[in-house]
Formats: C-alpha cells, structure tokens, sequence
C-alpha cells in the first residue's frame, strides 16, 4: 500500500499570522497548530544553517503521532562547496540532531542551484556517499569535526531507511544518464512546478515521489486555481499506483516498474499565504 502526504515547506512566516494561524496565536505554537491540520511539513531551516539537537526535539514533541517531517539539505553542501571536499560537512548535517525526530523522518531533499551543472562522476560520488538508513547516517555523523562538539546528536533509537530526492535548476540535468543514475540509488526526481522559471519533468525514479509546488503562474506566489488542483490531483492517484500520466514531461524514454509508490507533496507559494489552504485543499481532493 501506498501513503500520501501533503503538506508545506516551512511554517514560520509572518504573514501567515491572523490569516492561517489564528489572531494571538504565540510564535511557539505555530508548529503545533499547523501540524493538527497538516500531515508533513518540509523543514528548510536546515537549508540556510546547521540546527541544534533542542530545535529537532522540540519540533518532534511539537507534533502528533504518525506526522512526517521532510528535511532540506545544507546549502553548504549544494551551492557552497558544490559537492566538493563535502564529507565533513555532510558528517556535521546528520550530526547537527536530526535523528530526534526519530520516526517522523521522512525525505532529505537536495536543491541544486540554477547555475550548476550536471556532471555524472560528480553526481554518482555524491550519491555514494548519502546514507541509506540511520545506522550509516550515524557513522558518518562520528566523523564530524570540532565545531560541533557540544552541538551533536550521536545516538539513534532504532536503524531506519532513509530517502533521498534531488530538485534540479539546470538544463543540462535532461540528460538520460542522470535518470538512469538516480534510480541505480533509488533517488527521487523532485517533481517541480516553478512557473516554468527551471526545468519541469516527472520521470519516476524512486520508490516514492516528491513534488515541490513553487506557484505555477508567479514562482513562490500565485495560488492554485480548483482545475489546477484538480489535475494535480488526477496525477497523484496515477502516480501512487504505480501508473504514469500519459502526458508526462519526461527526460527518459524507459518506464519504471509500476510499483505502489508513496507521495510527498509540499507548497512553497508562502509569499500570498496560498501554501496552507492549497494544500488543505489538495488533500480535499484525494
């Protein structure tokens, strides 16, 4: 069987303060709100900084049983040193506390900056070195260096898979081998509405599917129209039973097995305050 989750990247934005969450709600309560009326949220704190083991407790403790956090990947990893010379780096994210959110890890999601480049030795070294469970991420975490003595969370509380998915920025991504790369290591292809502003494919790559949902008339902006959700939809039941759009944008010529397949889908058209209620929305439809 299948599991869909829909939810949003993020939940602190201010403008979402008496519009979504209700007028006096506290700051710290905020999470604890959104996640009675969503099922997963993507963390993209991680993104700009590492984080602290506190932060990663209380966000789990602020959230009910059976919800799922999604976590973005440094930055420094992806856009700073561009995979090179990262494995102290990547040490320090799994160290930085992310194994507190226990079972409510979900997906790691890597976004790659507009102007980098696809490079198959580059991608595949990345590839090998991403865990694939929590044991190897805490092996990796061991080796952190000396900055994050004091900062570190080095205990699991069980061995659980890990999930990766990669969001693109480049043209020269739309190649076959990179599809073919990303499912020898079972690594998501984000599906990625960005209002057609970077590139738009579906191929399948994974045991599962993520989709990042940016605004698809204005980028971080616009909200989805009913016919927009709806089609979103129509692909979703397609995609989580193993089935294709017969319209799929696609990079690769070869289907993937049809499998059930689960789906993360998280709305990042936050500026308007659209990212909650689309996403309510979508859940509506399915």
């Amino acid at each position: 069987m299948s599991e869909t989750r829909i939810g949003i990247s993020g939940w602190r934005y201010p403008p979402w303060r008496g519009i979504f969450y209700p007028p006096g709600l506290p700051q710290h309560s905020e999470l604890e709100y959104a996640a009675r009326i969503l099922p997963t949220i993507e963390i993209n704190g991680t993104f700009y900084s590492l984080q602290t083991p506190d932060s990663f407790r209380h966000w789990y403790d602020d959230t009910p049983p059976g919800f799922i956090f999604s976590v973005k990947g440094s930055r420094y990893i992806t856009h700073i040193r561009r995979l090179s010379d990262i494995d102290i780096p990547l040490a320090n994210f799994f160290a930085s506390g992310i194994f507190n959110l226990r079972e409510k890890l979900g997906p790691i999601l890597w976004q790659f900056p507009p102007n980098f480049r696809y490079g198959q030795d580059r991608m595949s070294g990345f590839f090998e070195l991403l865990p694939r469970d929590t044991e190897q991420a805490l092996h990796l975490a061991r080796h952190r260096d000396k900055r994050m003595t004091g900062r570190a969370r080095l205990a699991i509380d069980a061995k659980r898979p890990l999930r990766h998915a990669v969001e693109i920025r480049h043209d020269s991504f739309l190649d076959e081998t990179f599809v073919e790369l990303l499912r020898a290591h079972n690594i998501a292809l984000v599906i990625a509405d960005t209002a057609r502003k970077w590139p738009y494919r579906e191929d399948v790559t994974a045991d599962f599917l993520y989709l990042r949902l940016h605004g698809d008339q204005e980028i971080y902006a616009s909200g989805y129209t009913d016919e927009a959700l709806a089609r979103w939809a129509q692909r979703i039941r397609l995609w989580r039973t193993g089935l294709q759009p017969d319209d799929a944008h696609l990079i690769s010529r070869h289907p993937p097995p049809r499998i059930p397949r689960d789906v993360y889908c998280y709305f990042d058209n936050d500026i308007k305050v659209r990212a909650p209620f689309d996403a309510q929305s979508l859940i509506s439809k399915l």
